[in-house]
């Protein structure tokens, strides 16, 4: 007799490779979020103009490296998790869907919540609302996921000036609020706004990241590594040459050009591409780190496991540190100084989640959510 688990993987289950992406990407996450604070006199792709050498150094790395690809890689794992909780579920369809739609629901409040109180850029809330549709795809044939992801993917990537990789706006009144009525009253109006349009960017690396956890190829990557090769190679290449030309206008190299709105597009396309790249170059390097892993390894691992709960400690570090009425550091913190503040504040995160996996604590945000998922889920002995 055998037995199954319809509630959430226990931390001895879980697989490296997930958990090391996430736990890492994390720190990309810091860096993409941090610059958007920064006051200048002009700006370009959410960086300050206005700054020396090494910011604008530091300006050319997060744009090629960083920005537009972290998030389509937590998409992509959002993605791959979702089929995880879908595969340990044994009951009908109709009940893997109000599961879903529990956690999606947490998800939005936490997202509106979030968004209100600490970070309007929250992607939480857009998670919520993928999953509360995604739901219905779950149960798609794999066809139909590439399909509608790669349809996604070229309306995504058409001509528009509506990427941030290219806008020449600062940080406005819901980022740096004058004060806490302020912040209430503007940000109420933006975070569901972001909530409701964030699935757009996220519904093709969540499907295909449905499809890879059909068939767990960032749980047992020594099976799949000539897929898991190319993908690096040909998803990491496309993303460094693609962001380039923002990169370099962004860094100042080369002039700000015409046709921006097939640059800023082309960013952000192949972003995706380099989301995906990043998830397959983990998992290659989890193979080698598997049997044996290291403190930091492991410190990265459990930074992961606990993602939700150090996302949003990082807010709380964002809120602190940039909000005007607390400390007020956006004019004193340049590119470089938030490119440190977004390091240490992520090494912070994995110093605390590895002392809450050693001492057996799973995180207060992972917690609550899993509550309100798993509410009524028990072992139950299948043969």
């Amino acid at each position: 007799m055998t037995t199954f688990r319809e509630g959430p993987t226990e931390v001895r289950e879980r697989a490296l490779g997930p958990d090391l992406a996430r736990g890492f990407m994390l720190l990309f996450i810091a860096l993409a979020n941090s610059h958007y604070f920064v006051r200048g006199t002009s700006y370009f792709g959410g960086f300050p103009q206005d700054g020396g050498v090494v910011d604008r150094a530091i300006s050319w790395t997060i744009a090629t490296f960083v920005d537009g690809r972290a998030f389509p890689m937590f998409g992509l794992l959002f993605g791959y998790g979702v089929a995880q909780i879908v595969r340990r579920q044994s009951g009908r369809p109709r009940d893997t869907r109000r599961l879903l739609w529990r956690r999606s629901l947490v998800l939005i409040v936490l997202g509106l919540l979030h968004g209100t109180l600490l970070y309007v850029g929250d992607i939480l809330g857009a998670y919520g609302v993928l999953l509360l549709l995604g739901a219905w795809t779950v149960r798609w044939k794999d066809r139909w996921l590439w399909i509608i992801a790669v349809l996604v993917f070229v309306l995504t990537a058409l001509p528009s000036d509506g990427s941030l990789a290219i806008t020449t706006d600062g940080p406005d009144v819901s980022m740096v609020p004058p004060d806490l009525a302020t912040q209430f009253v503007e940000r109420i109006k933006v975070t569901p706004l972001i909530a409701a349009l964030g699935p757009i960017g996220f519904a093709g690396p969540f499907l295909i990241g449905l499809w890879a956890g059909r068939r767990r190829i960032l749980e047992f990557p020594d099976r799949h590594r000539t897929l898991l090769r190319g993908t690096a190679i040909v998803g990491i290449t496309a993303a460094v040459l693609g962001a380039q030309p923002v990169a370099l206008m962004i860094a100042r190299v080369i002039d700000r050009q015409d046709h921006l709105d097939y640059f800023g597009p082309l960013h952000d396309a192949t972003g995706v591409l380099g989301g995906f790249g990043y998830a397959a170059l983990i998992a290659l390097w989890s193979i080698r780190l598997a049997d044996a892993p290291g403190p930091i390894t492991r410190a990265i691992a459990a930074t992961g496991q606990r993602s939700l709960t150090c996302y949003l400690a990082q807010s709380v570090v964002w809120t602190i540190v940039f909000t005007p009425y607390l400390l007020d550091l956006s004019d004193d913190l340049g590119i470089t100084g938030t490119a440190v503040l977004a390091t240490a504040t992520w090494a912070a995160t994995v110093l605390a989640a590895d002392r809450m996996n050693r001492a057996g604590y799973r995180g207060p945000f992972e917690l609550l959510i899993r509550r309100f998922t798993y509410r009524s889920k028990q072992r139950v002995p299948s043969r």
